[in-house]
């Protein structure tokens, strides 16, 4: 008990360690302005009451110590610890107080890319850099009467500010848990406890009024310096044009007979839609080991895509509906002997409604009987193809009443997930009074696309049940037609 000391500590306050009473005590130590404050500090304290805490010291954001500690930080807790290269780059950023110059608002948009960056500027900016202030309270927890030894300094707790607001108070504030324990290596096997609390005066209700009009005020003001460094020169849809963006990943393939495969896949634009000339609308992912997962065989490929395509609104009548792109793949594997074979079909149409989309689509190839194409598919390699992949669907070249495969044998194989972010841009957007107002265009349909995957299903189902009536009302005798008409 004759060993307990407690001591309340304000932010960045100094209070000074025996180490530091006996080294500022003589001037001829000081070399900086801020070890002449400090020697004159601890004469003053010498001629008044003198420390008020003698164990509990504290380095503060301006301290030698806070500078090393951040410069010197370990990655292990081996003493023979050799900084790597990376770790000694890192350490020249320093992460606290950086002085930047106020940008004039003429010259934003000129500030947006630094075409010849000095070798200062890289080093402050190629990392994500938030200023920090710190403070360590620290406790000597040497034997009584050998206090200001640096053997016996630890580090109780670590505050950070940065400029964002947030504080971190490592550890963390005891409250109900138990105390902390720092055990000492010697003869005695010393064990100190410690706690730590807030005691912090609660904000009153006028100042955190007060506050909240100074944090909107600079909100807005630095959503206004966003909005000048973004300008609103912005491209724009023609009317009656509808943009669709899709960043897309081939995230992966399961349940495939062989190993290395690869995913072959274009994308189909129906009439009214186009693509700027620039863009690809085909690729080829790289080939993928798979490694078992659970049961099956699963090829990871992560692969990216990107698609930009419109679609203009025609002349046709207003039930038509608009036919969707569609993307076609098939997956292949490739072995040691670069023989190819085909694992499995299959397509999507892209999603109608904007945002995050995730789709598993099974997929078949296409068999032959009897044993000797199985030999051949296994001995050599190749397999029956498809000669046209859009075959997988009905194709957009056929133009007849009905499709039949009847004789085309298939199997059932894998699976390919897709993940797709879809955007859309169109004037339909804008003009939400005036679609309260008036009856819709497939276009202006288009606009709201939270239902439309399912409008879309419910009108093609109605049109096939009309035009099924039609068809039975054609095929009755005439007169009991009129007969049931003149009943009603």
């Amino acid at each position: 008990e004759e060993e307990e000391e407690e001591a309340e500590v304000g932010w960045q306050e100094k209070l000074f360690s025996q180490f530091e009473v006996d080294l500022y005590q003589h001037e001829s130590a000081c070399q900086t302005p801020l070890d002449r404050q400090y020697h004159e500090e601890i004469l003053k304290l010498e001629k008044t009451k003198g420390r008020k805490s003698y164990r509990i010291f504290t380095y503060t954001d301006h301290d030698r110590f806070t500078n090393l500690e951040e410069h010197c930080q370990k990655v292990t807790d081996s003493d023979h610890e050799v900084p790597s290269f990376l770790a000694e780059r890192m350490a020249n950023v320093r992460r606290r107080r950086q002085d930047r110059r106020p940008i004039e608002a003429s010259s934003l948009k000129s500030k947006i890319i630094t075409w010849e960056p000095s070798e200062e500027f890289i080093k402050n900016n190629h990392v994500i850099n938030t200023p920090v202030q710190t403070m360590y309270i620290m406790g000597d927890l040497g034997p009584y009467g050998k206090l200001g030894r640096r053997e016996y300094e630890h580090v109780l707790c670590t505050i950070k500010v940065d400029g964002n607001g947030v504080i971190t108070v490592k550890p963390d504030f005891t409250g109900t848990k138990e105390a902390y324990r720092i055990e000492l290596d010697g003869g005695k096997r010393e064990v100190w406890k410690y706690t730590i609390e807030n005691v912090s005066v609660q904000v009153q209700p006028e100042e955190e009024e007060r506050e909240q009009r100074v944090f909107r005020d600079l909100y807005s003001r630095h959503k206004e310096y966003l909005s000048g460094l973004v300008g609103s020169e912005f491209e724009m849809t023609l009317p009656g044009t509808l943009r669709l963006f899709v960043n897309g990943e081939i995230v992966s393939a399961q349940g495939y007979e062989y190993d290395n495969l690869y995913v072959h896949f274009f994308v189909e634009l129906p009439n009214q839609w186009s693509s700027p000339a620039f863009q690809q609308l085909s690729g080829v992912t790289q080939t993928c080991a798979t490694k078992a997962v659970g049961w099956d065989n699963v090829a990871y490929f992560s692969y990216p895509f990107t698609l930009e395509m419109f679609f203009t609104q025609g002349d046709e009548s207003e039930d038509s509906l608009p036919q969707w792109p569609v993307l076609y793949f098939e997956v292949l594997s490739l072995d040691f002997w670069q023989r190819y074979r085909v694992e499995g079909y299959g397509s999507l149409v892209l999603p109608a409604s904007p945002g995050l989309h995730m789709l598993t689509i099974p997929t078949w190839r296409p068999v032959e009987l009897g044993t000797v194409a199985e030999l051949r598919r296994f001995f050599i390699g190749g397999s029956p193809e498809l000669e046209d992949i859009t075959y997988v669907r009905v194709p957009s070249t056929f133009k007849g009443d009905r499709l039949s495969r009847f004789g085309f044998r298939t199997e059932t194989t894998g699976s390919v997930t897709f993940r797709l972010y879809c955007l859309q841009q169109s004037k339909a957007f804008l003009e939400t009074s005036a679609l309260r107002q008036r009856m819709q265009s497939v276009l202006d349909r288009l606009g709201g696309f939270t239902q439309q995957s399912s409008v879309y299903n419910v009108l093609e189902a109605f049109q096939r049940a009309r035009r099924r009536m039609q068809e039975a009302r054609e095929s009755l005798p005439q007169d009991l037609i009129s007969t049931s008409a003149s009943t009603v």
